[in-house]
This record gives C-alpha cells, structure tokens and sequence, in this order.
C-alpha cells in the first residue's frame, strides 16, 4: 500500500524549505520503513538546495534516527520498534570492489545518495530525512547501540563517520600526534574521536574564542592558527592532519606542520585547494581527501562511539525553525551541529 509522508522540501532552487508531501513507495522484499524521531541538519543539504540540487522538490536529509515501523519479507537484522539510523548513502552497485570491501560511499558506479539522487531498482528520486517517515535497504540501515542519545547521535551518521573513517583508516592512535583543522560540525567530533583512539590531539582554530571549547572538547593542546608564532611552533611536528573546513584556506601551514611523510587529510572538501606543492615536495608530504564510511566503517564507529560515550554537541530545532537553522548554519552560527526534532 502506497504511504503518504509529510516532508519539508525545498520546491525550487535555492527556495525555502516548506512543508510538501509525496507518495513514497511500497515496501522491498529488504526494506526497513521507519518514523523519523531526529534529523541532522549538513552543510551537504545548504549545497543541495542551492547548487548542487539535481531534482526539485527535493526533501534534504541524510542524519537520520528514528523507530522501525515496518519491514520487508526478507529482512533478517531489523524488526519493528528497534532504533536505526541511516546515512548519506542509501544504496550502490555492490559489486565493484569497494562495495564488496564493505566501502559503499567510494562505490564506482557511484552510491545513490539518500536523497536527490535516481533510485537504482524502481525509477523515482530518493528523499531524505525531512520528513515524518523514512525508507531503506536494510544494507544501508543501522542499529543504533543502547546508551547513546538518539538526538546527538544522528550526526554521528554522516559528520561522525566522516571524521572517525580517516583518523582510523590513517592509523591515528597511541603514540601518535593529531591535529584537527576547525572546530566546527566535523571539528568538534574529529577531536572527541582523536582523544578516544589515544591520540596526542591538538586543535587548530581561527577563533580566540573556540580555545577553551577545543580544550574543553577533549583537547590536549590548542593553537590559534591565525597567530604566526604559534604556528611557527607546529612544523614538522604531526603525524595527521585532519582539516575539516569547507572554506577555501591556505594550507600550506598545515602541510608544514607534518612531520616527513605525514599526511593531511581535507574531509571540509573546500571548492579549491590553496597549498604550495614545495611544502610536500620538502617533507614527502601527502595531501588527501575523505567523506563518510562505508556500512562496515560506520557501524565500528557507532560501536566505538557507544564505547566511549561519544555523540554529537546538539542544538534542537523544531520543524518551524528549519529555515532559521539553515542560514545560522550558512553564517556559522551553531555550536556544534543543529538537529531537527522530527517527532513533535
């Protein structure tokens, strides 16, 4: 039986977001439908109301918690009533070595974002978390683990994975010294997971304000990057860089901070790249991008994340505010990640 959802959707480019509704489609035999309880509010949907947007209407979305009403003939890890989670991707190839690998997000026919994107098996558009009600593979579809906060776990799906993925993947841990470019909505969980995996975590901020926070964050030590000495005193020093902002900068102080054959990692993903390659040449130095986690990556970071109590600094926003939230988001005004209360 076809489902009415109640959604909030940009209906033009760079329009406000209004309240519109769909027809969603009928269960899959792998299906998992569930009410959305909490939403996460990206950077990733700003760009898709504006630029990026493919398909409108188009409902945003992709940091999603909420409660399984109903699944498909054939799931076997879901059931109704459990709570899940689902991410930016919603469906791949599952055949190219990456989504073999468990690394769908890298996927060569490239993944099907979980909204705003051709859904692969029965034409239509996928649609997001805006929205009352929410649909997918149970492939794509995570358990959330008991003693997390499922409002400030919800950006753990996207921001959280798109931190935790690199620091893992580039082996920060013990013995090893992080820096984290940014204290923003990556930023702020890029620390709490560095400091978690035993790293030696420093922050980098722009913001005389935003010391204490890195600090408070779980820092061990924070610099403020727009003072020359400070950043004097990083070179050759770090064993990964994780820079989380999405604005175009100049990195080489960062490449500099490296120590020889170190790496730093651009998971802010900025328009273009501001670095002077002699910086790597002098070091053999790498500069490298990252996004979100496969299936296997984000459910050992959800894991991880329940092991050490990490989740999300949250505001709440009710379904009213949602256009409020977006422009404070644009202006970078949010400590640390805003969060729609889709339930009330």
């Amino acid at each position: 039986m076809t489902t009415t959802v109640k959604a909030y959707a940009a209906l033009e480019r760079g329009g406000p977001v209004t309240p519109w509704t769909y027809k969603q489609r009928d269960l899959r035999p792998h299906d998992v439908r569930f009410d959305v309880l909490y939403c996460g509010i990206c950077h990733t949907d700003l760009h898709s109301i504006g630029p990026w947007g493919q398909t409108f209407p188009l409902v945003p979305g992709h940091e999603m918690v909420g409660r399984v009403t109903e699944v498909g003939i054939d799931v076997t890890k879901f059931t109704p009533g459990d709570l899940v989670g689902v991410g930016p991707v919603i469906d791949s190839c599952r055949e190219c070595p990456p989504c073999l690998a468990g690394q769908e997000t890298m996927c060569q026919a490239r993944a099907t974002s979980t909204y705003d994107a051709p859904d692969r098996h029965g034409g239509g558009v996928t649609r997001g978390g805006f929205a009352d009600q929410a649909i997918g593979d149970e492939r794509f579809v995570f358990a959330i683990p008991d003693g997390l906060d499922p409002a400030a776990v919800a950006p753990l799906l996207c921001a959280g994975s798109t931190v935790y993925t690199p620091l893992k993947h580039w082996g920060a841990g013990t013995g090893k010294t992080v820096g984290i470019v940014g204290i923003g909505g990556l930023g702020h969980l890029g620390v709490k997971f560095a400091r978690a995996l035993g790293a030696h975590v420093v922050a980098f901020t722009t913001s005389e304000s935003k010391v204490q926070d890195a600090l408070a964050l779980g820092a061990h030590e924070a610099v403020l990057s727009r003072d020359d000495q400070q950043m004097a005193a990083q070179a050759n020093r770090f064993d990964l860089i994780l820079d989380t902002v999405p604005a175009v900068h100049s990195m080489t102080p960062y490449v500099q901070a490296l120590a020889t054959g170190a790496t730093l990692v651009s998971v802010g993903l900025p328009n273009s790249f501001d670095v002077a390659p002699l910086a790597l040449a002098l070091g053999r130095r790498s500069l490298a991008g990252a996004g979100a986690g496969g299936t296997i990556e984000t459910r050992d970071m959800l894991g991880f994340a329940a092991q050490h109590g990490i989740a999300a600094d949250i505001e709440m926003v009710g379904k009213d505010d949602i256009n409020t939230a977006l422009k404070r988001l644009e202006a970078n005004d949010v400590k640390y990640r805003f969060v729609i209360d889709m339930a009330k």
